[in-house]
């Protein structure tokens, strides 16, 4: 990334906010990048970034998906991010969340935020202490509690719809899985793959992770640097992004990809590939959208409600139909035809805005 405003100006990003707090460590930046929808929502994420522009490069892409996502879910929300540059294991703070919480609270709602990679609940309640728009909560504070066996469940629902296309029929039992990474959603798509009869086949970067959740399941532990390569029915990347690139695309054996990671595709021309080369995509931001649909349902009237939050995530299952007939009546990658699918919806409530609303909201 060369320019930072030109990076924003070709993908219309609205704002980019850099946070600081010497006093407690605080390194952070929020990115919006549009509230046609509603106001900007995504999760904070705290990671050990290599360098400054490594870290706005990723609230930027993150915010972007979060975009995406929640159009073509049918949210009323837009898309943002925040990342914090530190190490999750060894920086984290009371007083560096409050502080972050107190940044995010001067937006006046046009950002709310969530739990994301590197952080928790707890952290989220840190936050909460000095600004209400955070969404993903503790049960006993008003939100949906843990969000990772939503994700999960969405995950699966676009994985089945994706085997239908690839090999005739949705069933999980039998079909074998390389799947990338044991985080919080990760080892929840491990469980449910395994409670179905699928074959597992599992990498982290953490060794011991990944024997102890192998032992647990029932699963076989292969190397990080592997995993993509197994000559298995489905490559299910649940890690960090950009695994599917130049480097890797090539040495695929799968026949679908579907995995919770954001942003797995380096470039949307390898979505393409993947289509030329007769495997089926499963789009991360559709396919891994289940956890941020199950939590603003708390944003609903009268408040949470996980029977009709869960309803919400298994359309995921519809939404990843519709999108591989679109991509095989059009001739386009499913990675294109997703992003066509949030555009018209951004499009069409554009279109029917007269005047752009005032995007807070009281929380």
């Amino acid at each position: 990334m060369e320019s930072i405003l030109s990076y924003m100006a070709e993908y219309d990003y609205e704002n980019l906010v850099f946070c600081q707090d010497t006093g407690v460590g605080l390194r952070a930046i929020i990115a919006i990048h549009d509230t046609t929808l509603g106001p900007a929502a995504g999760g904070c994420r705290m990671w050990t970034y290599a360098t400054e522009m490594d870290a706005i490069e990723d609230a930027l892409r993150l915010a972007r998906g979060m975009t995406y996502k929640y159009a073509a879910a049918g949210v009323n929300l837009g898309g943002g991010k925040c990342v914090v540059v530190g190490n999750p294991a060894t920086d984290k703070s009371e007083a560096l969340f409050r502080a972050l919480g107190r940044f995010i609270d001067r937006l006046g709602g046009t950002y709310m935020t969530g739990e994301d990679v590197g952080t928790t609940l707890r952290d989220m309640e840190y936050m909460r202490m000095e600004t209400p728009y955070v969404i993903t909560l503790p049960k006993e504070l008003g939100g949906a509690g843990n969000i990772a066996p939503a994700t999960a469940r969405g995950t699966l629902q676009g994985m089945r719809a994706a085997c239908i296309a690839a090999f005739g029929s949705g069933e999980l039992g039998g079909r074998s899985v390389a799947l990338q990474g044991l985080g919080m959603v990760g080892k929840e798509v491990l469980a449910l793959l395994r409670a179905e009869g699928a074959i597992v086949y599992v990498a982290d970067l953490d060794g011991q992770r990944a024997e102890e959740l192998a032992a647990r399941h029932g699963a076989t532990v292969v190397s990080p640097e592997s995993i993509h390569s197994l000559d298995a029915d489905i490559y299910s990347p649940c890690a960090l992004g950009a695994v599917i690139n130049d480097a890797t695309i090539g040495q695929l054996r799968c026949k679908v990809v579907a995995g919770c990671a954001n942003n797995q595709l380096a470039r949307i021309e390898h979505g393409d590939l993947l289509q030329q080369r007769g495997i089926i995509y499963a789009p991360d931001y559709i396919i891994n959208a289940g956890g941020a649909i199950y939590d603003a349902d708390r944003l609903q009237p009268g408040g949470f409600n996980q029977q009709r939050a869960l309803e919400h995530v298994d359309r995921i299952f519809e939404t990843m139909t519709n999108l591989i007939a679109i991509s095989r009546r059009e001739g386009i990658s499913t990675a294109r035809a997703a992003d066509r699918l949030a555009e018209e919806r951004l499009a069409g409530v554009r279109k029917a805005q007269r005047v752009r609303p005032n995007v807070r909201i009281a929380m």
